[in-house]
């Protein structure tokens, strides 16, 4: 009998694996019970009971307000915000930069693509980390004071006080413009829909226009309605520092920079090699209609490129968000580096690890529907 399951192909493949998932399921039990022993051990209960508790810990910068007297719960909560705000930042940043950088690539002027090559090359080949630490080394020591800050800009100082530029704000009933807003938004979708009807008429009938029309007028009657206006606040010195306008960092302003320039020669890469991957013939279709360079690009080679870049794009904003985490070396306050202070206070490591997992696998199975549902919709208009 056993003689014969063995030498059953179906019957040892099963065997096999069962045993495999026993030791597996066994491995997890002896670490799982081994923890629990040592956290006994050390008196240090396990449970996230402590989320509720006062996190009695400052945070330099938050776009969601935390006082230190507030929730790990709430601390946690203004992590993600941070994480969120300089993930799409970069994401954006990157994206627009990398592209420039493709065009450099592939341009015929020797000089261009050659500052582009080595710009590739070197950010490519250093460790993100060490580019960070010269960026956050670059603000903090080796800029000006704010009384001496850098004007690239009329507006925009630079010192070691960070980065501060104009601001817009909106002053009035901002109730009436949001439900503007949102009047707005379903005018130009149904005007997007309209014109993608199938029946000819509707084709060569203006929706988009009458849309933009229809929803900027709306928009202008409900700022007139609600009095609502557009201010500009420019950061002005006053005393040892900026006051008004928008401030970043030093800590903030590192990491920003630093992600873009790395995350920018990689996003390049990708899209070089998509719009490579056009057939010659495309440009040379584009070409022979009379079609400049730029229109070429932007209405032929473009939408056929994206069928090759979108997929490993998608890798690369993973990347990018994951890669946030080192903002652990320039002190940015990010969901790693309140979890990592909580740890040091409270012990529970491994309540506080599951956490980080936990968000990150969410955001980037978030991130990875959404680029696959864009990427199917790309190729079902493409065919059709």
């Amino acid at each position: 009998m056993l003689k014969r399951l063995w030498y059953d192909g179906r019957a040892r493949a099963v065997l096999m694996q069962a045993l495999i998932a026993c030791g597996f399921l066994g491995a997890v039990g002896w670490l799982a019970w081994n923890a629990h022993a040592n956290l006994t051990q050390r008196g240090i209960a396990m449970g996230f009971g402590y989320l509720g508790e006062a996190a009695r810990f400052p945070m330099a910068e938050s776009l969601l307000a935390y006082q230190p007297t507030d929730s790990y719960g709430r601390a946690f909560v203004a992590g993600l915000v941070n994480t969120l705000y300089i993930s799409a930042l970069v994401i954006v940043a990157s994206t627009v930069l990398g592209f420039g950088l493709a065009l450099a690539r592939r341009s015929r002027h020797p000089l261009v693509t050659g500052i582009a090559t080595v710009y590739l090359e070197a950010v490519r080949n250093t460790p993100l980390v060490v580019q960070l630490l010269f960026w956050y080394s670059l603000v903090t020591l080796n800029l000006p004071s704010v009384r001496h800050a850098l004007q690239p800009l009329p507006g925009v100082f630079l010192s070691v006080r960070g980065l501060f530029f104009p601001s817009l704000s909106l002053q009035g009933d901002a109730r009436v413009l949001g439900w503007a807003l949102a009047v707005a938004v379903l005018l130009l979708w149904g005007a997007w829909r309209l014109a993608r009807r199938p029946s000819p008429a509707a084709r060569s009938a203006p929706w988009r226009t009458l849309g933009v029309i229809a929803a900027v007028a709306v928009l202008a009657a409900a700022a007139g309605w609600g009095g609502v206006t557009l201010h500009t606040d420019t950061p002005v010195l006053r005393g040892l520092n900026f006051i008004g306008g928008t401030a970043f960092t030093p800590e903030f302003t590192a990491l920003l920079v630093g992600l873009t320039i790395y995350s920018a020669a990689f996003s390049g890469e990708i899209i070089r090699g998509g719009i490579d991957a056009v057939p010659a013939g495309q440009w040379e279709a584009a070409h022979s209609l009379g079609l400049k360079p730029v229109a070429a690009l932007r209405w032929i080679v473009v939408p056929q490129a994206l069928r090759v870049i979108i997929p490993p794009m998608t890798s690369q904003y993973l990347s990018i968000i994951k890669n946030t985490t080192l903002a652990l070396a320039v002190g940015y306050p990010d969901l790693s580096f309140v979890i990592t202070t909580t740890i040091n206070q409270t012990g529970q490591a491994i309540e506080g690890v599951a956490v980080l997992m936990a968000v990150y696998l969410s955001i980037s199975l978030s991130v990875s529907l959404f680029m696959n549902l864009y990427n199917r919709r790309l190729l079902r208009t493409q065919r059709a």
